[in-house]
């Protein structure tokens, strides 16, 4: 015997502002100040410039709606639990000397391989 199942809403690649705003039930604009604010939290552009989300972005905005709403999480937190839950890495701020001190390297090994090129110039 066969038993009749409902069949699972088909997921979309993409989501429309619109639709993610509808399917989370969160304000439009809410999601792009939240987008502003979380560097994982990135719309793509169609070619006439409308914002599309994949799923995995409505997934964390309905995480991110429950943590803030109902676990009383502030963003910063959310921020850290989403990033935990999803597996998510944002880059790390690095410290402005170590910076130049990477940079200062990077050049000197630079200017020493064309120091080295001078000296050896190829026959042509």
């Amino acid at each position: 015997m066969r038993f009749m199942t409902e069949p699972k809403a088909q997921e979309k690649l993409v989501y429309s502002l619109e639709d993610v705003s509808r399917l989370a039930r969160v304000e439009a604009q809410t999601i792009e100040a939240w987008e502003k604010e979380l560097p994982f939290l990135r719309a793509g552009l169609t070619g006439l410039g409308k914002k599309v989300f994949r799923q995995k972005d409505l997934l964390i905005i309905q995480r991110l709606k429950v943590l803030l709403e109902k676990k009383s999480c502030t963003l910063a937190g959310a921020r850290r639990q989403i990033e935990e839950e999803f597996g998510l890495r944002t880059p790390s701020e690095v410290h402005p000397d170590q910076m130049k001190r990477a940079l200062l390297q990077v050049r000197d090994e630079l200017q020493d391989l064309l120091n080295r090129l001078d000296k050896n110039p190829k026959k042509r």
